[in-house]
C-alpha cells in the first residue's frame, strides 16, 4: 500500500512539473489582452482594493509590467496603470489602431499596395505576423496589412 501511494505521488510530482508554461511563467513585460466583457482595473493587487476602472472592450492589448500573486499590473495604451485579475487577461495578441484619422489596411504590406479598408483610431483586431514596419490586423474579418506604427501592441512591450 505504501509503494502504491508512494508511485501516485510521484506520477502526480512528474505530471506537475512537466505542464506547459502559462502566463504565470512569463517574464515582464509581455503583450496581453482582455479576455472579458468587463474587467475592472483596482489600484492595488486584491479585491480589497478600491475599482479604479472597469472596462468594456473585450481584446483591448495591455502590456502587463508587474506580477503579485495573481493579479497582474497593466499599462493600457493611453498609459493608465491599475492591476487586474489574471484570469481576466488571455495572451491572445491583439492591437489598437492609434494616431490621428483614418489608416489603410492593405493586401500586402507596401503602401502602394491595394488597399482593403480604412481603419479608425481605436479599432481593436487580433494581430498577426509583422514584417518590418507592418503587421497583419483583422478586424472583425476585415484583415490585411497595417503600418506598425499605427498599432499599439505591435513589437516588443
Amino acid at each position: 500500500m505504501f509503494q502504491a501511494i508512494t508511485r501516485l505521488t510521484l506520477v502526480f510530482v512528474a505530471l506537475l512539473l512537466a505542464s506547459p508554461a502559462t502566463a504565470q511563467d512569463r517574464e515582464v513585460p509581455y503583450w496581453a489582452s482582455l479576455s472579458s466583457r468587463e474587467v475592472n482595473m483596482r489600484v492595488g493587487p486584491s479585491e480589497r482594493y478600491r475599482i479604479a476602472w472597469v472596462y468594456r472592450r473585450e481584446g483591448l492589448p495591455v502590456k502587463v509590467v508587474r506580477m503579485q500573486q495573481g493579479w497582474r499590473l497593466i499599462e493600457e495604451p493611453d498609459g493608465t496603470r491599475g492591476w487586474v485579475f489574471n484570469q481576466l487577461l488571455s495572451l491572445q495578441r491583439t492591437a489598437v489602431v492609434i494616431g490621428d484619422g483614418v489608416t489603410g489596411l492593405h493586401e500586402l504590406p507596401l503602401a502602394t499596395s491595394p488597399l482593403r479598408w480604412n481603419v479608425e483610431p481605436g479599432v481593436i483586431g487580433e494581430l498577426g505576423a509583422c514584417e518590418a514596419q507592418w503587421c497583419e490586423f483583422d478586424a472583425a474579418g476585415r484583415n490585411g496589412w497595417i503600418a506598425r506604427d499605427r498599432l499599439w501592441g505591435a513589437g516588443e512591450p
